[in-house]
């Protein structure tokens, strides 16, 4: 890890409680902890009286009655997902029902690029293929209420699909996955892409937000900061992965242990996949070579 990068990992709320983290975002978190999801997925209420909710989280009967609940005497105008994985999504369409708002957002699900020949994605249960939003939205769409205003930032990477949303009110920006306080984002072939992530870092840097609201964990503060060293995270990564293979390290498991060391078991798998993410990036850039398409049993090489 950089040395320059600190991760929060001060839980933001217990699951259920609806707070007020700004004049203008409410925020309520799922009961759906996890290492991937930390204490659950971050869904938000922006506005008051007619308002939005983005990301309304996972199919949890508990979750979508305490969004409803929060919203009793209001009216739900639009829901946003910022992508398709199921602790984003699949609550959208009960809120949809009980509520006649419109479901707008990402795109529907998609990868980065198709499987390979042979190639099963590891992914497959985690995307909710079921998401059908009213309008799709693309960078610079923008919706808004009395208050308030959302306009979409493409930010793929994460998945290919991934949106962020910014609130200029309060110059702030919904990350999604894409950044987050509490860890590093999980890029994993074939829904994610690594070089599309760092292109959206890139993206990030040079813009005026000053706090996102991300998809899990507490907020991200002095985010130009915060993101110039997701960017050094992520090329020292990709650094230690050239180190393990000059030193005679051929495949991900080896690259994972050596450069993993002291990682929680449930992390295994995600790393591995990160590492592909890094490799299949390598390789499209000339700088690594394997024999055919990159996989994860496959044996990589410095070019």
């Amino acid at each position: 890890m950089a040395d320059n990068l600190t991760f929060d990992t001060h839980p933001p709320a217990k699951a259920g409680e609806c707070v007020r983290v700004s004049p203008l975002v409410r925020r309520i978190v799922a009961n759906n902890p996890g290492p991937i999801t930390f204490t659950g997925t971050c869904s938000y209420i922006v506005g008051t009286g007619r308002v939005a909710i983005v990301d309304p989280g996972p199919d949890l009967p508990e979750h979508i009655d305490a969004l409803l609940h929060a919203v009793r005497n209001e009216t739900i105008t639009h829901i946003l997902v910022t992508h398709t994985h199921r602790d984003h999504s699949p609550a959208a369409r009960a809120v949809k029902e009980a509520t006649g708002a419109q479901l707008v957002g990402c795109s529907q699900h998609r990868s980065a690029r198709p499987l390979f020949e042979g190639e099963v994605n590891l992914l497959e249960t985690s995307s909710d293929r079921d998401y059908a939003p009213d309008r799709e939205l693309t960078e610079g769409d923008r919706i808004e209420g009395p208050g308030w205003s959302l306009t979409a930032l493409a930010t793929p990477g994460h998945m290919a699909n991934h949106l962020a949303f910014t609130l200029p009110e309060e110059k702030a920006l919904f990350s999604g996955d894409h950044v987050m306080a509490w860890s590093t984002t999980v890029v994993a072939p074939p829904d994610g892409s690594m070089g599309e992530f760092m292109a959206s870092l890139d993206k990030l840097k040079g813009r005026e937000e000053s706090v996102y609201w991300p998809g899990h964990g507490g907020p991200v503060r002095d985010p130009g900061r915060f993101v110039r060293a997701l960017i050094h995270h992520r090329r020292q990564r990709e650094v230690s992965i050239l180190n393990r293979l000059a030193a005679g390290d051929r495949t991900i498991p080896a690259i994972v242990a050596a450069i993993y060391q002291g990682l929680k078991p449930a992390l295994v798998g995600a790393a591995g996949l990160s590492v592909f993410a890094h490799l299949e990036d390598l390789v499209a850039r000339g700088l690594v070579r394997t024999d055919g398409t990159p996989c994860l049993d496959g044996e990589y090489r410095l070019a």
